[in-house]
Formats: structure tokens, sequence, C-alpha cells
């Protein structure tokens, strides 16, 4: 049977596993199988990620340029751009983005177009495995009938499995060695090999019953960390008009040791997977006949925050007897989150745009991101790009307001407390002796 012969192969490290997609999962998941003894071949269509890569330069921040450099010195480690080569390789790992159409509907085009080439170079004895975050059905409803269509046959030619990313970019602490790794395969020789070799690379794996499971396991993770964060932005909406502090209560309510679990609200939710894994489950229910309308409601509550953020703002302004039209407004983060460089889906984005939109002069710093583009598709203020200013005591004097959308490490706080007048605070980065001690008001979330 094609299983015991891959696994022996896997155990041996003889076994070459190809990797579709080398962003933010892709290329971590390469490295740590480079970096165990197994040959690594990472395939890309962006021929400067395959040069950078050769170069042993990493442009993401989880990969130290050293360890890439090391992998790929060593020979464990190469990246292509002909995906013909997907044929030398024995597992074969998709790790595409799974974007949403405008209509928000499941957008698996990428899916679809790494399976295309997989099905051109199939052949018995490969393993492929889905990570791309996907609605339940999908490696059993759409990749197995198209890899069949060539003539070979599950089990028999060759194994299909699910098994979800859980990275967490700029986390020091979870990376891919010590995250537990779920997998579900199309059929329970899929699940025993897809085991297999992430056992080579993870420190626990997970098997489930079926890829199914395994989807589902993925939108609920992240679904749930919506729904949560959901519940707390509009606790904070009526914290604020209640004129009750958000993070003295969640600090209070976090005492209780047991029945709760402390989220906490910000300015949006952003990244390449709690914004669009939702959509993704209840898009997959509406097929089903089933309404799910508390997955919709969190939804409505976090796409509202960037307008709250802005109305924080205004009210701010107004007290200073300032109209926001006119006003010189400076950001200090536009990345979705803390310490990456990733401005996918961050809500600083729809923030600048619905200032702009309101005649505000909109500046922004942040030491990972040098430049913002916008689709005119998407903004109602124009296209215009901006790039990040140095942030110093005149640009902060200068300011009207000073908005803290994203929470960096690397940020002066103490500078920003001394020189600005007005700080709208959505990540409570001010919190303790440094809100004590700003000569500016501030507002926070």
């Amino acid at each position: 049977m094609i299983k015991e012969k891959l696994i022996a192969a896997i155990e041996k490290k003889s076994a070459r596993v190809g990797v579709i997609g080398l962003g933010y999962v892709g290329l971590p998941l390469a490295v740590e199988f480079a970096r165990k003894g197994i040959h690594a071949l990472g395939f890309e269509v962006d021929r400067r990620k395959v040069e950078r890569i050769k170069a042993g330069d990493s442009y993401i921040g989880d990969v130290p340029s050293a360890i890439l450099r090391e992998v790929v010195e060593a020979g464990h480690l190469d990246a292509t751009t002909d995906f013909n080569q997907l044929r030398d390789c024995d597992c074969i790992i998709i790790c595409v983005p799974t974007p949403l159409r405008k209509t928000k509907e499941p957008d698996i085009s990428y899916i679809l177009a790494a399976s295309e080439e997989i099905k051109r170079n199939l052949h018995r004895g490969q393993l492929i495995i889905l990570e791309s975050t996907t609605y339940p059905g999908t490696t059993d409803e759409v990749l197995l009938p198209a890899f069949e269509e060539t003539g070979l046959k599950l089990d028999r030619d060759f194994l299909l499995a699910f098994s979800p990313e859980r990275v967490d970019p700029g986390n020091p602490k979870y990376q891919t060695h010590n995250i537990p790794k779920v997998v579900g395969g199309v059929s329970p020789d899929s699940t025993e090999a897809a085991a297999a070799l992430y056992s080579q690379i993870v420190n626990e794996v997970h098997p489930v019953s079926s890829a199914r499971v395994a989807e589902a396991a993925k939108l609920l993770e992240n679904t749930f960390r919506a729904v949560n964060i959901g519940m707390a932005n509009e606790m904070a909406r009526l914290c604020y008009a209640l004129g009750i502090d958000t993070w003295e209560v969640i600090r209070a309510a976090a005492t209780k040791p047991f029945g709760f679990m402390p989220f906490y609200p910000g300015p949006g939710i952003g990244g390449h997977c709690i914004p669009l894994d939702p959509h993704y489950l209840s898009w997959k229910a509406r097929q089903h006949g089933f309404e799910s309308r508390f997955i919709s409601l969190a939804e409505e509550v976090n796409s509202r925050m960037p307008e709250h953020v802005v109305q924080l703002v205004i009210d701010g302004l107004n007290d200073d007897r300032k109209a926001l039209k006119g006003a010189r407004i400076l950001l200090l983060g536009v990345a979705y989150k803390k310490d990456v460089d990733d401005v996918r889906e961050s809500p600083a984005l729809s923030i600048i745009d619905r200032l702009r939109a309101k005649g505000a002069e909109v500046r922004y710093h942040d030491p990972h991101v040098e430049e913002v583009r916008f689709d005119d598709a998407h903004t109602q203020a124009g296209g215009d790009p901006l790039r990040s200013v140095a942030l110093t005591s005149e640009e902060l004097a200068a300011a009207d307001c000073v908005v803290i959308v994203t929470d960096h490490s690397k940020v002066d706080y103490k500078m920003v407390v001394e020189n600005a007048r007005l700080i709208v605070d959505t990540r409570n980065a001010l919190n303790g002796d440094l809100r004590q001690k700003a000569k500016a008001r501030v507002i926070r979330l």
C-alpha cells in the first residue's frame, strides 16, 4: 500500500516536501521541514520571492534571514516558479490565500489554480495536503474529484488531507513547532500519512475523523474569536456612552477564575483570518438553508469600529472647538496587529478612508510599514498612497489629534504623551503611568 511506503520515506527523511505558496504560512512551514533535514521545495508565482529565498533573504518576520540562509546553503530548502517540479515531490502542501469576493463569498480561485498544477504533475504515491482556510467540504468535494479526473484513485494511487494553518505572525512564543496540528484525511490512510508527516516538525498532532471536521475546526477557532471580539467591541461602545472605563471593566471581570475569558476591544479586526473565516462558515451555512445570525451580528459590530474611532476623534476635536475638516490627524500604526508589517484587512485603512472623506489631512507613522496604497474601488476619498513619516516631537505637536491604531513596541509612547495635544487610544497602549503623566487629553476606546 502507498501509505506504508510513504510513511517509511517520511520517517527516513527521504521524502521530498513541496510547499505551494511562500507567504506567512508557507515559508515558515518549508523552513521547519528543512531544519529537520527533510528536503523542502517551495513553489511561488512571484519570482522576486523565489530570488530572495535563494539568496537567504527572508521577507517574513517570523523567519530570520540567518536561519533561512542556513537551510538554503545546506541544500535542504530551495524555491522555484517551475510548477512542473511538483512531480518530484512526495508530499505537496497547499498554502495559498483564500480571500473573499466583493460579495463576501469565498474565493477559492488560488486553491483551484494550485490544484490544476498538481493535476498536471500528479502520480502514484503522492500525498496532497490543503492548509488554506476554506469552507467544510472543499477537500473532498473540490480537490478529490479534480485529482481523480486524472484516472488516479484515492488510497490506491494518492492520499489527500486537510490540516489548517494556525500561524500567529509576530508571536515569539507560539510558532510552527509548538502549535498543535489538527489533521483530517479524506480517508483513514490519508489521515495517518499526513499525521506522520507533520509529526516530523510539530510537537503534537491531533488527528480527526475527516477533512470536513478539520476544515470546520479552523473556522470555529477564528469565528469564536471574531464573535467574542465583537462582544468586547459592543461593550466598549456601551461603556463610552455610559462614561465607564472599558478596560477597567474587563480587568475586573477577568479576576473571576472560571466562566470568563477576557477579550479586548479594538479599532476593528484585520489580518488574513479573523475578518474572513466567519464568512466562509456563514456562506456554507446558507448553502444548507441555515442562517448564522450570531456570526453575522458579530461581523456587523466589528465592521463598525473604524466608524466609532472616527467619531471619537470628532468628539475630541469638538471639545477643543475644532472641526475634523482641515484637521491634521496622525495615526500611529497601520498594520493589522502589533509588531507585524501586514496591512491586509487592517482597520487603519478604513479609518484613513473615513477621515480623508471628511476632509481631514491624514498622516501616519509605522515602523514596520513604509507605504500604504489604496484600492480606489473601496475608498470614498481617493486612492492616493501614504508614506510613513518620522515620529518626532514636531510631528506630534503639529497634529490636532494622534490616533493609536496599532500598539507597536517600537513606538516611543513617552514622547507621544509629552508632545501630543489630543490622543485617541484604541489599544490601551497608554496604560498606567504613561496615561497619568500625559500632557495631552487621552480618549480611550
